[in-house]
């Protein structure tokens, strides 16, 4: 006799999984913790397998809960298909997202992804720029969501999260140990007046030995071991790495990293994209 799984419960099976844990994929599908649970517990006995593992902190998979989780997806993703198409709900249309270069890795390519697979027939055009060039945009109506890494907030944004600015230079560098300290920035980066001034107070004498409004260029050239840039924490390339100077540098400010989204867009769309952006955030 066939079997049908509950799509409910493997819908909180994957957001479960996806986003570490019963609290945030409660959030995330809009129910409750508790109806979450009972889900998964639901499923868990209609297949008879286990598929998290709950001794540690952070919820992980079994062997059989990481099999289910590659079906579930693809499941999820032709029901989701499947029922947009036959109800005439397949959204369609355009959105634009805006983001500052250096925090476009590591968390939104991913968000894009999952939002392609929910709403494969919109296209996001993604805006990489300056933090105030997309505000500009966002202001212009040129933009229906952006990120922006900023020192405050401005009224109607929503701050995703909060963190260090660190030093970083390349792999196995001494540039840092040379005064004046060797600076690596774009002409437009936020974070160069606020290096130079903790520098300035923690009397070390620099000087700019690199400017351009190429990112690349600048990471090129810090890789090259030619200047020391400064990222917020997380965000670096991975062919460079985070400076050990033990207290010979300065301790640098923290930066918000931002969101907002336009009022005048009543799009779910534009809401189900921030949605995926600050659960990226908060779940990290």
């Amino acid at each position: 006799m066939a079997r049908n799984l509950d799509m409910t419960a493997l819908r909180s099976f994957v957001a479960v999984a996806e986003s570490g844990g019963v609290t945030r994929a409660a959030g995330f599908l809009n129910l409750t913790q508790s109806a979450v649970s009972m889900q998964l517990k639901r499923l868990e006995e209609s297949l008879g397998q286990s598929l998290l593992d709950r001794s540690a902190r952070r919820i992980g998979l079994t062997a059989q809960g990481e099999q289910l989780l590659g079906y579930g997806r693809r499941m999820l993703a032709l029901n989701d298909e499947v029922y947009g198409r036959l109800t005439g709900q397949s959204f369609e249309g355009e959105i634009a997202l805006g983001v500052p270069s250096d925090i476009v890795y590591p968390y939104i390519p991913g968000v894009l992804k999952h939002f392609a697979e929910m709403y494969p027939r919109v296209r996001v055009h993604l805006i990489s720029s300056y933090t105030k060039g997309l505000k500009r945009k966002f202001e212009r109506g040129e933009c229906d969501l952006i990120l922006t890494t900023e020192a405050g907030i401005d009224d109607g944004g929503e701050t995703l999260v909060t963190l260090p600015l660190v030093w970083i230079g390349a792999p196995g560098g001494s540039v840092w140990k040379i005064r004046p300290l060797r600076l690596a920035f774009e002409h437009n980066c936020l974070f160069r007046g606020g290096v130079q001034e903790a520098l300035d107070r923690a009397g070390i004498d620099w000087e700019m030995a690199v400017e351009s409004d190429s990112t690349r260029t600048i990471e090129a050239s810090v890789a090259a071991d030619l200047a020391v840039h400064a990222c917020i924490e997380g965000s670096r390339p991975e062919y460079l790495e985070d400076i050990d100077h033990g207290g010979h540098l300065p301790e640098l400010s923290k930066i918000r990293i931002n969101m907002y989204m336009a009022e005048r867009t009543q799009s779910p769309l534009a809401a189900e994209l921030a949605a995926l952006v600050r659960q990226a955030y908060r779940s990290k």
